[in-house]
């Protein structure tokens, strides 16, 4: 019996990779297993390697595995890419089609299974994926009738033909492998807990926050990774009397949110690194006239085109400082996918409490892995508005008077109107204006409007819920290790790894980059002999923004990984135990 597998199928695109490993998940997911998958995945519609890694464990589990126990492989190349990641006594299981062969000086196993033509008995070639899946399916140990009811809803719509198919593929494979003394039960899991939980991707998570917040219009340009989010939107927000815009490019998708925002709709767009650049004037627009806006970037490897598909995050300064000027922003990154549902409502909230933008950071790892999650409250969920005024709070105006929309205030925070609004007539523009709205550079004004703009901030920290989240089991230790976004995974697991190796370390979760929580984090700081950050990009953007905003720190120190792929938790564990 084992309490943890972690398999990866690789293929071309267009072999059905993705739809294996979600096939695999949604029986395993039924059954109370909790599960992480990361698809890689080439910037090609077809034709590329791609792979889809799953782990499955009886705990929870927010990281992929360091080492792979099988590997399903449909290509000689596959087998070459992905053999090294096996652990001692790996397994890899390849089509015997292709005659394939292990790379040298590799000491796992290689078994060739017929699974092309065990497919093609079947009905088609194409199904040698489900085949794959079957075949799993008998090396957990686990009965081929719980499959049936995933199979019905991958497949049901396609015909009772194309069913029928894919049912005797998948039967057919696991009868082959509870046949093979090497391959049934060769990693039969314990039982799982029955308990059926979300399986989702982040994105999967900010759609259901935006809804819930009470976001009814989207304006967006496809972009990797960010697509499913507008994909998913197309179809949610009509039936919500809401609609979703593919703009004709980021520029317009941004400016078609802040127009929204303004008319007194709960707005937003998700795009990129490249997207988030071009957006960088009309963010400071939102900020200038005040306007509530919520921005997705799901960060990728960049700069320029980069790595369409892979992970990154080195969208960190771009996030914190593109916008020219002191435009007002508040930049948020949730530190985890179970966190990105109530941190996605919360931004909603900000953005019109505060009356600036908001962006939220994501990453690759974030928004595309996929992992089972245990269900929250939605009960908790509260909508605020802040300071909006309607008809019957606004006093008669008197004749040729505007109403003062940027008045300057003691929070910062002046009172908003939806235009239209009896009594409410403003004027609104990116120039430097008064507190009516009229443009007017005199220097007073200015110095008094631009200091509301960012006095209005000073609270956030207070209102914000857990800026920085703290695993510290120890109140003085030899390491501290900080990381944002999807890295939070692999490290916690890491943390846990040396603390058995009788480490003292302690985990912050960053989740506020603006305004920055300084007496928070230096209070952490000041607790730990050395510091590690953990970050995915090559120039220690979150390690730079660290040392900008606390006490000069020599102690720091940086793991670093930019290849495109995300950490695993003996990679951040060996970083740290360089440092020590």
């Amino acid at each position: 019996m084992v309490r943890q597998v972690s398999w990866k199928i690789g293929g071309q695109q267009g072999e059905g990779i993705e739809s294996a490993g979600e096939l695999l998940a949604e029986g395993l997911s039924h059954q109370g297993y909790y599960l992480y998958g990361y698809r890689l995945f080439s910037s090609r519609i077809r034709g590329g390697h791609t792979n889809y890694n799953i782990r499955v464990s009886l705990a929870p589990i927010a990281s992929i595995a360091d080492n792979l126990d099988v590997l399903f492989a449909l290509d000689q190349e596959t087998v070459g890419l992905c053999a090294g990641e096996l652990c001692a006594g790996g397994l890899v299981v390849a089509d015997a089609v292709f005659l394939p062969v292990l790379p040298e000086n590799f000491q796992g196993t290689l078994i060739a299974v017929p699974l092309a033509e065990i497919a093609a008995q079947a009905g088609s070639t194409k199904m040698k994926n489900v085949v794959a899946v079957g075949m799993t399916a008998a090396m957990l140990g686990l009965g081929a009738e719980i499959w049936e009811e995933p199979l019905h809803k991958e497949f049901g719509e396609k015909g009772d033909k194309v069913l029928q198919e894919n049912l005797s593929a998948f039967r057919s494979g696991w009868h082959y492998a509870m046949k093979a003394p090497e391959l049934a039960g060769r990693y039969k899991m314990d039982t799982g807990d029955g308990t059926s939980r979300p399986y989702i991707i982040g994105n999967d998570a900010i759609n259901a926050g935006a809804i819930a917040a009470g976001a009814r219009f989207m304006a967006a340009y496809p972009i990797t990774p960010a697509s499913e989010i507008m994909e998913a939107m197309v179809k949610r927000l009509p039936e919500l009397g809401g609609r979703m815009v593919q703009a004709e490019d980021e520029i317009a998708a941004c400016m078609m949110a802040i127009g929204a925002n303004y008319a007194g709709v709960r707005a937003f767009t998700a795009t990129s690194g490249p997207g988030l650049s071009l957006m960088a004037e009309s963010i400071g627009l939102a900020g200038m006239t005040e306007t509530p806006l919520v921005v997705f970037d799901v960060q990728r490897g960049g700069p320029s085109t980069g790595l369409p598909t892979k992970h990154e995050q080195s969208d960190i300064m771009a996030a914190v400082f593109s916008t020219h000027g002191d435009a007002p922003k508040i930049v948020m990154a949730p530190d985890s996918i179970a966190a990105i549902y109530p941190d996605t409502v919360e931004a909603f909230n900000l953005a019109e409490e505060y009356q600036c933008p908001v962006i939220v950071l994501s990453d690759m790892q974030l928004s595309l892995g996929k992992q089972t999650i245990d269900p929250g409250s939605e009960t908790d969920i509260q909508l605020r508005h802040g300071n909006l005024q309607s008809a019957g709070d606004l006093p008669e105006l008197p004749q040729n008077q505007y109403f003062k929309r940027y008045q300057i205030t003691a929070d910062g925070i002046s009172p908003r109107v939806i235009p239209g609004t009896k009594n409410g007539i403003h004027h609104s523009t990116g120039l430097e204006h008064d507190e009516t709205g009229r443009p007017f550079e005199g220097s007073v004004n200015r110095v008094a409007q631009t200091d509301k703009r960012h006095r209005k901030l000073t609270t956030v920290q207070a209102r914000f819920v857990e800026p920085i989240r703290v695993d510290a089991s120890d109140a003085e230790a030899e390491l501290l290790v900080i990381g944002i976004g999807a890295a939070n995974g692999p490290i916690a697991e890491a943390v846990l790894k040396l603390r058995q190796d009788g480490v003292c370390v302690n985990h912050v979760r960053l989740r506020l980059l603006q305004p920055f929580p300084v007496e928070a984090l230096e209070a952490e700081m000041a607790k730990a002999r050395k510091i590690v950050i953990v970050e995915h990009n090559a120039t220690s953007q979150l390690a730079a923004l660290i040392r900008m905003h606390t006490k000069p720190a020599g102690r720091m120190h940086s793991v670093l990984k930019y290849d495109g792929n995300p950490f695993r938790p003996a990679e951040v564990a060996a970083g740290c135990k360089e440092v020590l």
